[in-house]
């Protein structure tokens, strides 16, 4: 049966999200969602105007690929996925799949040379498509998030449809401090940070790369970060489930790194020097999102958290770190997760993850969901 949810998200994306015009080029990413949402997809890009160019993946065959792939094979595979890439002007890639740790079992080195050899690709679509990723919502994702998958299905409809406009003010007045700011100060249960974003632009997402979204990010001045965090929100990276992760800095470097599986995480930290330094700081306010569910494009999003994100930084916000590894890390400053504040400039910005000064009121969840 046709859900008119499909059409929605779909048109969302289009016109909203990356903004198609008449004759552009759209690729459309499938990674193991319902050919009716790809059609609904397709239906949207040419609605608009624009040419659409599907890749449909599988999660199964993607694993026996990465299992066995050489570097000359990959060599081939990156220039033409760089070729096709170049040809277009956006890109939108719904990532489903009932297994969300396939691909535990691929050896880490053949994650890093897959990640190393198709980097130029993912560069050129973040910095030269208008581009958009989200995840489709599957039973293994339900039983993660603690719901039954139709009210999984609604909540994601819900949070995925959202009126991003809403948080279009509360973003620029929060861009505006973030700008102006230089010393950044976190404190909550296991967390005591200091860091510079002096001069380090900051960047509003509300639904034109992630859907979900709801933060502002930046990156800190790469050898300011002091201090350590621990990562209350439990995560997936490479495949491998972690929790409790913990990090300590010095003088910006991560000098310290333990978790459930201390081993993997240090070996996913030293997949190359600037793992080891943090890329990204970002504090998000999505009102629909409240827990944590080993679902990235989600959990970053979650309300009254941030991130602080080994690895890569983005060009917008340039700090100077190179990787290839960008691991987005959540740690949750609500009560009900223990609490926590973040200071600018010694002046209190958040607190328990409700936002205190009168400019940002608009990101806290009462204006959101008026």
């Amino acid at each position: 049966m046709h859900d008119p949810r499909f059409d929605r998200l779909a048109e969302l994306l289009v016109n909203f999200s990356t903004a198609l015009k008449k004759g552009e080029k759209a690729l459309l990413d499938a990674f193991d969602i319902p050919p009716e949402m790809t059609i609904a997809l397709v239906r949207a890009v040419r609605a608009a105007g624009a040419i659409p160019f599907v890749q449909i993946h599988q999660g199964q065959v993607n694993r026996e690929l990465a299992l066995g792939f050489v570097e000359e094979g990959l060599d081939v595979s990156s220039s033409l996925e760089l070729a096709r890439m170049k040809k277009m002007d956006a890109y939108i890639a719904v990532r489903g799949g009932a297994n969300i740790t396939e691909m535990s079992d691929v050896p880490p080195e053949q994650m890093r040379l897959i990640a190393r050899k198709m980097k130029a690709v993912l560069d050129w679509r973040v910095k030269k498509t208008r581009w958009c990723v989200l995840r489709w919502p599957s039973p293994s994702m339900a039983q993660l998030a603690g719901m039954s998958t139709e009210a999984f299905e609604k909540f994601y409809f819900d949070v995925c449809t959202l009126n991003y406009a809403r948080m279009v003010p509360g973003m620029k007045a929060l861009k505006t401090l973030m700008d102006v700011t230089d010393k950044v100060e976190i404190r909550g249960p296991g967390t005591d940070l200091k860091f510079s974003i002096k001069n380090i632009a900051a960047i509003p997402c509300g639904g034109t790369h992630n859907i979900p979204d709801g933060e502002v990010f930046t990156a800190p001045v790469k050898n300011s970060v002091q201090g350590y965090v621990t990562y209350n929100a439990p995560t997936i990276y490479q495949g491998t489930a972690f929790d409790n992760v913990r990090l300590e800095f010095k003088d910006g470097k991560i000098v310290g790194a333990t978790a459930n599986n201390t081993q993997k995480l240090n070996e996913i930290l030293d997949s190359d020097p600037g793992a080891r330094y943090i890329g990204e700081f970002a504090i998000a306010f999505n009102p629909h999102i409240l827990k944590p569910m080993r679902d990235i494009l989600f959990d970053e999003k979650i309300r009254g958290s941030f991130h602080f994100t080994p690895g890569q930084c983005y060009e917008q916000t340039d700090n100077g770190n190179r990787s290839q590894v960008h691991w987005d890390l959540v740690n949750i400053q609500r009560e009900d997760y223990g609490g926590g504040t973040i200071h600018f400039d010694g002046k209190l910005v958040r607190e328990n993850g409700i936002f205190i000064p009168k400019s940002l009121h608009g990101l806290n969840p009462e204006a959101l969901l008026a």
